[in-house]
């Protein structure tokens, strides 16, 4: 199937390797079967309560746990800043010594080599700290602003090379056991943001789309796009030598795009990028989804939001096959006024047909938040949490997060990483932050791994009855999740990708809870 990297690899060797890594307790106790649940999930979950107080063990613990997907991850941001150097280095770029900015050479006046970044530690660990999260303190600068600065710094390094990229940041996943990654990218960013400027915006949506799909314009740049994605997917292959014996890890990744709009651009350009990546979404399956990136607190942000979603509206029904999902709520009191925290979430889902929500932070401070709480969870609408991405731009974390408020309230949740090179983190670190922030428990972790492919943008049924409780559909039943399939049930995965994904994890699950309890 078109986008999905087709090589797997069974996680046993990896979770083995480790195993010393999971020491038994001084005196481990069998613990009680969960609700619905295998006898060895209460066995492991107690082993989890023991271990809660113990960093290294509670870390190893979770860097093995099978974790599902990433499901809001911009690639460049979530490549490391070290690759990203050796990247402009390559390319001959310079990096300027006062800005840090990254540009074409030649190098002139305060413009260094990027290669003196690889080459002068000094000179590397500046650029290390401008291009991404490390060592920084609030001070002059906030978190959200040198969050966001980071971007402008290294752009000029991080757009030659996105297979490198993508092969450098699915090994990653793979080795903390992720299976799917919904990434990112601003297909035919500058084709699409000429044709805006020749066009122009027109206010009726079906005059605008009209003279955009007109002679082909539209269908240029989405050729344009699925011929970068080729290339990109092939620079992939190669540096990840999939399809040999050889084949690294992150060939077992499954990996899908979402295609990102500018919300601080004009409108003429959010409305073209919309635009095409609902015609990708319906010619080429390896594009799912479209978003909306960039602050949100950005005054053309703020001053367009209304407008933005009415084009989600107009648009939503003429693409069926697009998914929508959106950030939302990425916003605190401080940052924006009392007032534009009031309808952001809410007008994403009723108005600009949001299926998922990225951040949602500010969602206490919506108008009648506790109905808007009832509408996410009637509707499942997931909302992506990043908590680091949360508390560095934001300074949102612990109790004044919602992450406890959604899911006390049924409203389904996953964890992700949002922009972990960036951040300096990877999804390891975000199941540590909340399992010893909020208490999770063992059933918890394996429902957010569920719940992040259940919510995933992928083709074909489900391996779930429905989105509560977990209950296999008929075809599945009979045999124990993640063991050998039925005929009927393996016939079930073999057409549908995404129930293929979810009987993967429950094997990985069981294979995890046997190793686990093989060491105590």
């Amino acid at each position: 199937m078109a986008g999905m990297i087709s090589l797997r690899r069974t996680t046993t060797a990896a979770l083995v390797a480790c195993a010393a890594l999971l020491a038994p307790m001084a005196s481990a106790q069998a613990g009680p079967q969960l609700p619905g649940g295998r006898p060895s999930e209460g066995r492991v979950a107690a082993y989890l309560d023991g271990i809660r107080q113990d960093p290294a063990r509670l870390d190893a613990f979770l860097r093995q746990l099978p974790k599902g997907g990433d499901l809001h991850n911009h690639l460049s941001g979530a490549v490391s800043t070290e690759l990203l150097i050796q990247l402009a280095a390559e390319d001959g770029l310079c990096i300027d010594s006062a800005t840090y900015v990254s540009s074409d050479g030649p190098c002139q006046g305060a413009a260094r080599p990027a290669q003196d970044a690889v080459t002068d530690q000094a000179f590397r660990t500046q650029v290390v700290r401008a291009w991404s999260m490390q060592d920084f303190t609030p001070g002059a600068e906030s978190g959200h602003d040198h969050f966001f600065a980071t971007f402008g710094k290294f752009g000029e390094a991080s757009w030659r090379h996105p297979g490198r990229m993508l092969a450098e940041v699915t090994d990653t996943m793979a080795a903390q056991h992720q299976s799917y990654l919904e990434t990112m990218l601003t297909p035919a960013s500058g084709g699409a943001a000429a044709l805006a400027a020749k066009t122009g915006f027109d206010p009726d949506f079906a005059a605008l789309r009209r003279k955009l799909l007109a002679d082909g314009q539209v269908q240029a740049l989405v050729d344009q796009a699925r011929g970068d994605l080729d290339r990109a997917m092939a620079e992939y292959r190669d540096t990840e030598q999939c399809g040999t014996a050889q084949a690294r890890p992150g060939c077992a990744v499954t990996v899908r795009i979402q295609s990102q709009a500018s919300r601080a651009a004009a409108p003429e350009r959010v409305f073209t990028q919309l635009l095409l990546g609902m015609e990708l979404a319906s010619q080429d399956d390896r594009f799912v989804a479209v978003n909306l990136v960039q602050p949100e607190d950005h005054q053309s942000s703020l001053d367009n939001y209304d407008l933005q979603m009415r084009m989600l509206d107009y648009l939503h029904p003429l693409y069926p096959k697009a998914h929508i999902s959106l950030h939302a709520g990425e916003l605190a009191p401080g940052l924006a006024k009392p007032e534009d925290l009031r309808f952001h979430i809410r007008q994403a889902v009723l108005t600009g047909h949001a299926e998922r929500i990225g951040h949602g932070v500010d969602v206490a401070h919506e108008d009648d938040a506790a109905g808007l709480l009832r509408t996410l969870a009637e509707r499942k609408v997931l909302v992506e949490v990043p908590l680091t991405s949360n508390e560095q731009i934001l300074q949102v974390s612990g109790r004044d997060h919602p992450f406890a408020l959604y899911r006390k309230n049924g409203v389904p949740t996953a964890l992700s990483t949002d922009d972990p090179g960036v951040e300096r983190i990877d999804i390891t670190h975000e199941y540590v932050r909340a399992t010893r922030t909020y208490g999770l428990t063992y059933r918890d972790l394996k429902d957010l791994a569920r719940t992040s492919l259940e919510y995933g943008f992928v083709a074909g049924r489900s391996l779930w009855r429905d989105r509560n409780g977990f209950v296999p559909v008929p075809e599945c039943q009979g045999r124990p999740l993640g063991t050998a399939p039925t005929p009927r049930c393996a016939a079930l995965l073999r057409d549908n990708p995404k129930a293929d994904l979810e009987w993967r994890l429950e094997g990985e699950l069981r294979t995890f809870e046997q190793t686990v309890l093989a060491q105590q």
